[in-house]
């Protein structure tokens, strides 16, 4: 059985207490390699080499750090295809994915805060005689935490701003998915970038709380479920950490009776199958306007039976994969018993088709459709997380625009319409960070991404990032003699 190390100071590093834990390939359920677990000697070796990292990384003009990333770009691309598979083996998606996603937009939003870090820029201030100037400078090192769902693509929405606004990162990947992130560190050291600026420390729950209370880490960005986040955002206030939190949701998706309805299905069928259900941005509740409802229903049922192919993750034709784990399909299968208890009307998923021998033990859940929902049904208010789509009805534009925001989510939304107007006006008034109209799920590195309420703090992507991985410094310059009643 392989076994994967930490990755500290440009290099792989034993631990001392030889512990570690298995990975299981979700699509078959079967061990495939197991991770040292980062001990305190890992972890204060992984914090000292962040340290001297961040002194020659930040010390480096912008250009340069921005060459250095660009070549990371170009080896993140030529190895697309090995990086997705290792991507499809941790967590269970489907290669189709991962080929065209998982990677390509991971090293997009690199490439983007590699070119923006050239013009990281403060401002100047005449006061008259004397001015003022600011400078933008990094915060030092910085700490990741990841999620499962798109591990390879999280770490580098991560580090890519982090590293080109000068900062070192100490980087933690979900123990269930830790192999990507290694090989990020690899191609990092490979293009040239300075031992300890990009350090991977693998581990559970300890080794974030260790992250979250080191008083030498100066932020932590966090991707995962909103208790965790909670958790870590007390345990970074005993420091005053930065910090910057992408959570979960329970998006509303509207569809009023002018919609496309083809589009509206296609992004329906998107925003709760893609990636089995496991995206935190998914549309779970489908707002269907009374009118269309049976049209909408129709075709959602007839392609979701038509043309979802469940199978092994590495066959190029699977468009539909494993969930994470045996305790995560426990959890989904929960939520659709609790929704047939609760009076949902199942209208597929209810079989599981034929899979592959090797797939057998699995971790497989069909896409599931109920109807008949209400907004105080337990799975229409909570995070599933797994292929599971709650149907509900609307009349008026007010009516569902109060139901769409009767939740202490609000990460993102969605709106089909033709009218222009009301899709503005509609848009303006939910209560979500990301919201697409006419369009479910793109999240393009120029646009920033993050929550409202509790799916969030902070923004990745875009722009806007740049001032989540940086602090202002005043500079007031005295051209003359000092004024003062001494």
């Amino acid at each position: 059985m392989q076994r994967h190390k930490n990755y500290v100071n440009g290099k792989y590093l034993d631990n001392r207490t030889k512990e570690c834990f298995a990975v299981i390939n979700p699509a078959t359920g079967k061990q495939i390699y197991e991770v040292e677990i980062a001990d305190d000697t890992v972890l204060n070796a992984a914090l000292e080499s962040a340290v001297k990292g961040f002194k020659a990384w930040s010390a480096m003009d912008t250009v340069n750090r921005s060459r250095i990333l660009m070549r990371a770009v170009s080896l993140l691309r030529d190895r697309n295809d090995d990086l997705a598979r290792i991507e499809v083996m941790d967590t269970g998606k489907p290669f189709q994915e991962a080929s065209t996603v998982d990677v390509v937009t991971g090293a997009d939003v690199i490439e983007f805060f590699a070119g923006a870090a050239p013009g990281i820029s403060g401002s100047q201030q005449d006061l008259g005689r004397d001015f003022y100037y600011t400078r933008r400078e990094p915060l030092g090192v910085c700490a990741g935490i990841g999620a499962w769902n798109y591990p390879l693509q999280i770490a580098c929405w991560k580090a890519g701003p982090a590293l080109a606004c000068g900062n070192s990162m100490i980087f933690k990947p979900s123990e269930e998915t830790p192999l990507g992130a290694l090989k990020l560190a690899e191609i990092f050291t490979q293009v040239g970038v300075p031992d300890g600026v990009f350090n991977v420390v693998q581990g559970a729950a300890t080794v974030g709380q260790w992250l979250t209370a080191c008083p030498g880490i100066e932020k932590i960005s966090f991707t995962g479920e909103v208790g965790t986040g909670k958790k870590i955002m007390a345990s970074a206030a005993s420091t005053l950490k930065d910090v910057t939190m992408e959570l979960g949701g329970k998006s509303p998706l509207i569809i009023f009776e002018d919609a496309d309805v083809d589009q509206a299905v296609s992004a329906a069928m998107l925003g709760n199958f893609y990636t089995q259900g496991e995206v935190c941005t998914n549309g779970t509740r489908v707002f269907v306007h009374t009118s269309i409802r049976e049209k909408f229903l129709e075709q959602l049922l007839a392609r979701t039976r038509a043309n979802i192919k469940m199978g092994d993750p590495m066959d190029p034709d699977t468009n539909f994969g494993a969930l994470i784990s045996s305790e995560h399909k426990k959890k989904v299968l929960s939520y659709i018993q609790s929704a047939k208890a609760e009076g949902a009307t199942q209208q597929c998923g209810h079989t599981m088709p034929t899979l592959p021998s090797q797939n057998q033990e699995g971790f497989f859940v069909p896409p599931t459709v109920f109807t008949d929902c209400t907004d105080q049904m337990t799975f229409v208010r909570e995070e599933v997380f797994g292929p599971v789509m709650a149907v509900l009805d609307f009349d008026t534009e007010a009516e569902v625009i109060q139901r769409a925001n009767a939740t202490p989510f609000g990460l993102a939304a969605g709106v089909f319409t033709r009218d222009i107007q009301r899709a503005h006006r509609v848009i303006h008034q939910l209560k979500a960070g990301i919201c697409w109209v006419n369009a479910y799920g793109a999240s393009p590195a120029q646009m920033p991404v993050g929550g409202y309420k509790q799916s969030g703090v902070g923004r990745e992507n875009g722009l806007e990032t740049i001032g989540y991985y940086t602090q202002v410094k005043s500079v007031y310059m005295g051209m003359g003699p000092l004024d003062s009643p001494f």
